[in-house]
């Protein structure tokens, strides 16, 4: 099988999965809260953990991490730790962790903002600093779209939003930027969010980098881990294979992301361009690239594809159930297009024989299937 669908989930590293089993067997298994010294020992390798993770996307300090179970998690911990009044501001083209957050926010009489999208899945960046204002509590931006790859410059949203509003705090749910791109925490972002199991860590851990001072109440609450921000025993194993997974994506972020850059320039020249249309933009980030099969289903072709042995998505993983993308629909895309959406994402793991082979297996189906659609 060949495996294209890496926006929802990545192989977990072999090698960091082997070096944290320690963790999970009699020497290592211990509770990080527990007084006794493998007790402590356990404390002090997640807190090794979690300095790591600091230095890779804060490099210049000023920040702390909390772990959380997931990145929706970490999403929701943010929001309703800063939306508690006035209005929120978020984008058309977020996450569903973050839209239907902001949706709950509606229910409980908090005012919601949406920013229309641009057609590539960018944010409209004078619609949004337009929302923005003396009332505004919380502004969220998604770093890399996960169903296009257009990648939002927060780093000057941010800044035009404290211009505006030097009290609201700013998050922006950077799951699919986390290793994958160049990006450093700035002063203006307070709350940015991040995901072990999209760049090799396992599923259950991820994080929720804050600013120091910026405003996080609890979402869960019990023992107190977490300085108190979020209780629940820390899975030892899950976060320092999350470090030694991150740790190894860091080192080869730059030849990572040339690699996946050619891969993704094959597919855009290799696709049969009678059938599809190329949706994100040249400029988005190269480990997503959706495409449009006008007229097809998306869903149908899906599960051809599954069955010739290359596995692709149509859309966010979290919203699979819905027919249409609402993502792709903010970007302009009338039903039939929508429809016919594909997504196809790629990993450090992924090879150019995988690619090479895809391609001409990814025409073959959209052929058989818009042949039988005739």
């Amino acid at each position: 099988m060949i495996y294209l669908d890496n926006a929802a989930t990545t192989v977990p590293d072999a090698g960091a999965v082997n070096a944290a089993l320690q963790y999970l067997q009699p020497q290592g298994f211990y509770n990080p809260s527990a007084l006794y010294r493998a007790g402590f020992a356990a404390h002090k390798a997640v807190e090794e953990a979690r300095k790591t993770l600091l230095s890779l996307l804060a490099p210049r300090g000023g920040y702390e991490l909390v772990f959380t179970g997931s990145g929706s998690e970490a999403d929701n911990q943010a929001i309703f730790s800063c939306a508690h009044r006035g209005n929120f501001v978020t984008t058309a083209g977020e996450h569903a962790a973050v839209y239907n957050t902001a949706k709950e926010l509606e229910k409980r009489g908090v005012e919601v903002r949406f920013a229309p999208l641009l057609p590539d899945g960018r944010v409209d960046a004078a619609a949004l600093l337009s929302l923005v204002d003396k009332e505004t509590s919380c502004v969220s931006v998604i770093h890399v779209n996960n169903e296009t790859g257009a990648v939002n410059d927060i780093a000057a949203l941010s800044a035009a939003v404290k211009k505006i509003n030097p009290s609201a705090a700013f998050h922006s749910d950077g799951v699919q930027a986390f290793g994958k791109i160049f990006f450093t925490l700035g002063q203006d972002i307070d709350l940015y969010t991040v995901s072990a199991h999209k760049i090799g860590g396992v599923r259950g851990v991820a994080g929720l980098f804050r600013k120091k001072g910026a405003r996080l109440s609890p979402y869960i609450f019990g023992g107190g881990q977490e300085n108190g921000l979020r209780s629940g025993t820390e899975n030892t194993f899950a976060i320092k294979q999350f470090e030694l997974a991150a740790q190894k994506k860091f080192s080869s972020l730059k030849e990572d992301l040339l690699r996946v850059r050619s891969f993704n320039a094959a597919v855009r020249q290799g696709l049969d361009k009678n059938i599809f249309r190329i949706l994100s933009s040249e400029e988005a980030s190269p480990y997503i690239l959706s495409v449009s099969a006008d007229g097809l289903r998306g869903e149908v072709l899906l599960h051809m594809l599954d069955d010739a042995g290359v596995m692709v998505g149509t859309g966010s993983a979290c919203s699979s159930k819905n027919r249409y993308s609402r993502v792709m629909l903010a970007c302009g895309l009338n039903e039939r297009a929508a429809d016919g959406v594909l997504r196809i994402s790629f990993a450090a793991t992924t090879t150019e024989e995988e690619v090479s082979r895809a391609i001409p297996i990814i025409n073959s189906c959209a052929a058989a299937l818009a042949e039988r659609t005739k």
